[in-house]
């Protein structure tokens, strides 16, 4: 699998990498987890992406692939002690949090620990910047990062506190495109792409039964993009070579619970990117018809 630079770090990751929220989220079972994970590192796979508030997903991950740790780099999130619903971003709060990361992920550094979608007004405080960088003072961490969309991701870059920023790009989402990918890329930082294949809303023809998806299905009904149309392989696999097509993107993080699906994906990002022609299509559809209001989703 392809391989790029992450930014200003000493990481070479492959374009596509692994979401944990689903096996956390989904209920997967330890089993399925060891098969995913383990499979997916065969195959190239050198990124996983998981988050304290994510529920088990740390503790599978640990067991799954705590012996094959010069596999793959780890990053994972702090911000949620108590799930999503829950924050606290004060120092305390973020020490304690990546130390029972470690802990359940078996591991005593993680590569790369992001604040996990918090707001402006908190990255402002710098409470939270600072007790990052006190973990990785501390080797809990080589690098730190920040996860999020839309006017805080663009603060979050203009700190020049970070290594990396993850955030939200996609054929439902392209805020990012021009809000803040440039200036990550000016700054050479690392980025990680989540949600990009916007949960695949389109899949099954009909409203997602998941609330989390929905912005995406009204997004993509408006869209209404030709090639949502096509056998649903092929039409993930242009979502996916999309995104990745974008300057400055380093690595997409796809979740699944089912055991080969990340291998699939894998072998559609593997036809390349996309032509200019059929990029431009994409982005001029966005643009005639995409609301103000449609920023990035956390």
């Amino acid at each position: 699998m392809e391989k790029r630079k992450f930014g200003n770090t000493d990481m070479e990751v492959s374009v596509l990498g692994f979401g944990a929220s689903e096996i956390g989220y989904e209920g997967a079972s330890q089993e399925t987890v060891n098969q995913i994970l383990n499979d997916a590192l065969d195959a190239g796979m050198n990124v996983i992406d998981t988050a304290e508030c994510y529920p088990n997903s740390e503790e599978m991950i640990g067991k799954a692939a705590s012996n094959r740790r010069d596999d793959y780099f780890l990053f994972t999130k702090c911000g949620h002690p108590g799930g999503l619903g829950t924050e606290d971003y004060s120092r305390d709060s973020i020490l304690a949090s990546v130390q029972r990361s470690l802990k359940r992920l078996q591991t005593e550094q993680v590569d790369l620990v992001l604040l996990h979608s918090c707001s402006e007004d908190v990255l402002r405080k710098a409470e939270a910047i600072e007790a990052l960088q006190e973990a990785k003072h501390r080797g809990y961490t080589r690098y730190i990062g920040y996860s999020g969309d839309s006017l805080a991701a663009k603060y979050a870059i203009q700190t020049n506190a970070f290594d990396a920023i993850e955030t939200s790009i996609s054929i439902a989402d392209q805020e990012a495109i021009e809000l803040t990918l440039p200036l990550a890329e000016a700054q050479n930082l690392g980025v990680i792409v989540k949600r990009p294949i916007a949960n695949a809303a389109w899949k099954t023809g009909d409203k997602p039964l998941n609330p989390y998806h929905h912005v995406y299905w009204q997004r993509l009904l408006e869209l209404d993009y030709p090639f949502l149309t096509a056998e649903l392989t092929t039409s993930i696999g242009t979502a996916l070579r999309f995104t990745n097509g974008l300057s400055g993107v380093h690595t997409m993080i796809v979740g699944t619970t089912k055991p080969g699906r990340w291998i699939e994906n894998a072998a559609l990002v593997s036809l390349g990117t996309l032509a200019p022609k059929e990029v431009d299509e994409i982005r001029q559809r966005w643009h005639s018809i995409a609301s103000d209001n449609w920023v990035g989703q956390t």
